[in-house]
């Protein structure tokens, strides 16, 4: 696969879904925390668009340098842009590479925050299983810092019912790969879309209840 690709297809897939949801729909709430679907929209674009050095640094100091409190900011204020879905085609080649997590992090990222603008809006997802198996390995290689912590996975046993995929020893944890990406990323929602005794080993490590 070519992940360079596969990520500006996402980007574009993005843009298209702001493009065509109307303004209440942008505001409703996503899976991401208290962003809406509008913000979370933001939070891609900002991870690829040139802002100005004076802009960040600003918000990093009144957000009491605190790096996520910062990019949660950050977000918002780039989910103002007008030109939000056009800024987002513009960039959609950008070839910037995060640190520690790469290329398939930037892919997972895009895919499952796409699943937070889908899911509450009732969407079909109509992700490539193949680029949802990249993340899956991604979630599950012990690299993903900052999507899933190494201890949730502990005494699980994954299985993909829609893709030849599965990971780990323990109690099963079987159902669609995309719901499995979610829910390893700690989404919640997700969880009713799976089967077996991982459920519930699963749902007692992630945050809310």
């Amino acid at each position: 696969m070519d992940i360079n690709a596969a990520i500006a297809s996402e980007r574009r897939r993005i843009a298209d879904l702001v493009d065509s949801l109307s303004p209440a729909q942008l505001e409703v709430r996503s899976l991401c925390g208290e962003w809406t679907v509008r913000e979370v929209a933001g939070h891609l674009l900002a991870a690829v668009s040139p802002l100005p050095g004076r802009q960040v640094l600003g918000m990093f100091v009144t957000s009491g340098f605190r790096l996520h409190k910062a990019n949660a900011r950050l977000a918002v204020a780039v989910a103002r842009r007008p030109a939000l879905a056009a800024d987002l085609r513009a960039l959609a080649d950008n070839r910037f590479r995060a640190p520690v997590v790469g290329y398939p992090g930037q892919l997972t990222d895009l895919q499952v925050h796409g699943q937070d603008m889908r899911r509450p809006l009732g969407l079909p997802h109509g992700l490539d299983l193949e680029r949802v198996r990249v993340s899956l390995e991604f979630l599950t290689g012990g690299r993903a810092l900052g999507f899933t912590p190494r201890r949730r996975l502990a005494g699980l046993h994954l299985e993909a019912t829609d893709l030849s995929w599965s990971w780990g020893s323990g109690a099963t944890l079987a159902g669609p790969a995309e719901a499995l990406m979610m829910a390893l990323t700690g989404r919640r929602a997700a969880l009713a879309d799976l089967d077996g005794p991982g459920v519930r080993v699963l749902a007692a490590r992630l945050p809310g209840r």
